[in-house]
């Protein structure tokens, strides 16, 4: 067998061949000509070709899935999607920023990753019965819990402290604004936190607000001296879908309809600071439904298609992005996603007794490398993958608050919480079986989402 060619002596044997014939040399300038006159085009057609090779490989992994093969993608599979759809990363100031846009990103702090330290003295931030505004889901000490030690925790960063929260400074940040939460329950209990730590500065009943639509869909607190707004919008998966009331949520056969961000993106334009969240709507199964048609159609079987989890969730997370793209502008206003909310349902996935949950927890867990076994890290890689992608030209602020909340399994309201049909005799008797262990009571742990919120807003 011959020795392949080396990259020299080919392009040496390339160059003579290319003197020693003028046709070949005609035929260059010719090719030159063209590229100056069609070139833009031809960049154009290159790029179509790479968004449908990078369809096509998703549409393989998605049919995969569907036949019940291997959801894993290849490794040079999924550099070539990430190749061919990476965008140019957006490299502007941030808006509200007050450091320096030129500080070495090295010496930047994850002031995600740290570890919880006993703060008596500042925590809790403010009192669950001076802040009206908690909802009743929330509100644990007057619903009966007996302990508080769950709210005098600090998060500390192991390398930089976090910048103590300054509720006049926001306010301040926030003249003639508009701050929006959208997304879930858990989206509404920061909403709520982010309330009460600002009305600790507003002592004035009469001059903050707090209205509700009377589809439960749209909740606005005021603050008028301020004529800036902080509000939560109900919409669990950014998309339209059949679990849209706010009141009544349809629980099974979860469904959203393709392409649909604009219903309920007409109610956040306008928006200087806007916060998502969305996650655990969509961990039902392994795969979700998505609507390609109008809701009349949604009893069609042929008008909806089953998908995996991780495909229908980039869906919507890419089409948040593109609504952002789309309706706000990347130097007056900031976008930021709160990464998915744990859950402590499974007392073995910390080491005890199985057949618990967080019922009676008051103790954290201390191992810094805990997951627990509800975290679907595919789902959190599905964000990361599109925001370094192709929607790396959004500047969105992600607050990763998954690792730091797995900790928290004595966070929860558990069963110290509103309940909305009295409990059986049966729970009654187990109370675990009752336990809300998705939920967390206020004050407490989604006071330090907003800390870092803060943070990140002011200190990108």
């Amino acid at each position: 067998m011959k020795a392949p060619l080396s990259t020299s002596s080919t392009c040496t044997s390339v160059a003579k061949k290319a003197r020693s014939s003028p046709l070949l040399l005609v035929l260059a300038l010719f090719l030159l000509c063209i590229s100056f006159l069609y070139g833009e085009d031809l960049k154009e057609l290159l790029a179509r070709h790479g968004e449908e090779a990078s369809r096509l490989i998703a549409n393989t992994y998605s049919n995969n899935i569907e036949n019940g093969q291997s959801t894993a993608l290849p490794s040079e599979v999924a550099e070539t999607m990430t190749r061919t759809t990476t965008k140019r990363k957006w490299k502007g100031r941030l808006a509200f920023a007050l450091n320096d846009e030129d500080e070495d990103e090295d010496e930047v702090c994850d002031v995600f990753s740290g570890s919880w330290v006993r703060d008596d003295a500042e925590h809790p931030l403010y009192r669950e019965e001076a802040c009206p505004y908690i909802h009743p889901q929330l509100t644990c000490q007057a619903r009966g819990r007996p302990d508080t030690a769950y709210q005098r925790w600090r998060w500390q960063p192991h390398d930089c402290t976090l910048p103590a929260f300054d509720a006049v400074r926001i306010l301040e940040a926030l003249r003639g604004k508009r701050m929006l939460y959208v997304g879930d329950s858990l989206g509404r209990g920061q909403f709520a936190s982010m309330v009460c730590l600002l009305q600790s500065a507003i002592p004035d009943a009469g001059a903050r607000s707090f209205e509700m639509s009377a589809d439960q869909q749209h909740t606005v607190f005021t603050a008028r001296e301020y004529n800036a707004t902080v509000e939560f919008y109900w919409a669990p998966f950014l998309l339209e879908s059949n679990s849209d009331n706010a009141a009544v949520h349809r629980i099974s056969e979860r469904m959203v309809r393709r392409g649909s961000i604009g219903y309920h993106g007409r109610h956040w334009e306008g928006v200087d600071v806007i916060v998502f969240n969305t996650y655990l709507w969509w961990c039902t199964g392994l795969r979700f439904r998505i609507l390609n048609g109008p809701w009349e159609d949604g009893g069609k079987e042929k008008a909806w298609e089953w998908v995996s989890t991780e495909e229908a969730y980039g869906m919507a997370f890419r089409d948040m992005l593109q609504w952002v793209r789309d309706n706000m502008d990347f130097n007056t206003t900031r976008v930021f996603f709160t990464s998915m909310s744990p859950t402590h349902q499974k007392s073995q996935d910390w080491g005890d007794a199985p057949g618990h949950n967080c019922y009676n927890e008051t103790t954290m867990i201390e191992d810094p490398g805990y997951w627990g076994s509800d975290g679907r890290r595919s789902v959190m890689r599905v964000t990361r993958e599109i925001l370094d992608g192709d929607g790396a030209d959004v500047p969105l602020t992600f607050l990763n608050i998954t690792q730091l909340s797995m900790y928290r399994k004595d966070a929860h309201t558990s069963i110290y919480k509103k309940q909305w049909s009295q409990p059986t005799a049966a729970q009654l008797a187990d109370p675990k079986t009752y336990a809300d262990c998705v939920h967390w009571c206020l004050p407490g742990l989604q006071d330090t989402w907003n800390e870092l919120l803060y943070s990140k807003l002011f200190y990108p």
